[in-house]
């Protein structure tokens, strides 16, 4: 994974061979709890949502790497965003593990981390990638960020798990409308990005057009 600070990104994976993921609700909170401690010093939350095999994390990049001081000067050691998302995955996959006396991988290999506000990132149309339905849009790139956005509000709706969106608890739609005072998305930046909740966003129908193994590829 490749990030600059000051642009948005689209982190996404999901269970290998489509397994689930989270099992309980408390892996759906210890999940975010790993995501409030790896993730926030180096991004701002703009959106999130934990479905039962895979999760989507949309974030603002303050700052790509910094130096982690354990108590002593010696001790001093640079961390990057990008170990912090290796490590957020192995830990939570070690949990797991643990919880359901398994061993081996949880999550597939390779975890994706889209820029959202780069020409490069924007190709065609929405469609489905290993039974996640993904974002492939043309769109201007200011509004880019803004599909990203609903679409991960309303991936549960859309997927069908609720009849109502705000019923999926393990999603940051009720904190964005105002229905939870959830503290893990940055309310300042989601106003200063000028992101704003769509629900014809739910309605767009996946892009079938492209062999499985293109849109593998353009996921990229």
């Amino acid at each position: 994974m490749n990030f600059e600070s000051g642009h948005i990104y689209h982190l996404f994976n999901q269970g290998n061979n489509r397994q689930s993921i989270f099992f309980i609700r408390e892996n759906y909170l210890y999940f975010l709890r790993k995501v409030n401690i790896q993730i926030t010093p180096f991004a701002d939350i703009l959106a999130w949502c934990l479905m039962p095999n895979h999760f989507h994390i949309m974030i603002f990049v303050n700052r790509i790497d910094m130096v982690k001081n354990d108590g002593e000067e010696s001790d001093s050691r640079t961390t990057s965003l990008a170990k912090s998302v290796g490590i957020l995955l192995s830990s939570y996959t070690r949990a797991i593990n643990k919880q359901n006396g398994k061993t081996g991988s949880l999550f597939r290999q390779q975890t994706k981390a889209i820029c959202l506000t780069k020409s490069l990132a924007i190709a065609q149309t929405w469609y489905v990638s290993n039974g996640v339905t993904m974002i492939n849009t043309d769109t201007p790139e200011k509004q880019y960020p803004n599909v990203c956005f609903n679409y991960i509000l309303f991936n549960p709706l859309k997927a069908g798990m609720v009849k109502r969106n705000e019923e999926w608890e393990f999603s940051s739609y009720p904190d964005v409308v105002g229905l939870r005072n959830g503290k893990l998305i940055s309310r300042d930046r989601i106003t200063e990005l000028g992101l704003e909740v769509h629900p014809s966003s739910c309605n767009l129908s996946p892009h079938d057009s492209k062999s499985s193994d293109d849109k593998e590829r353009s996921t990229h």
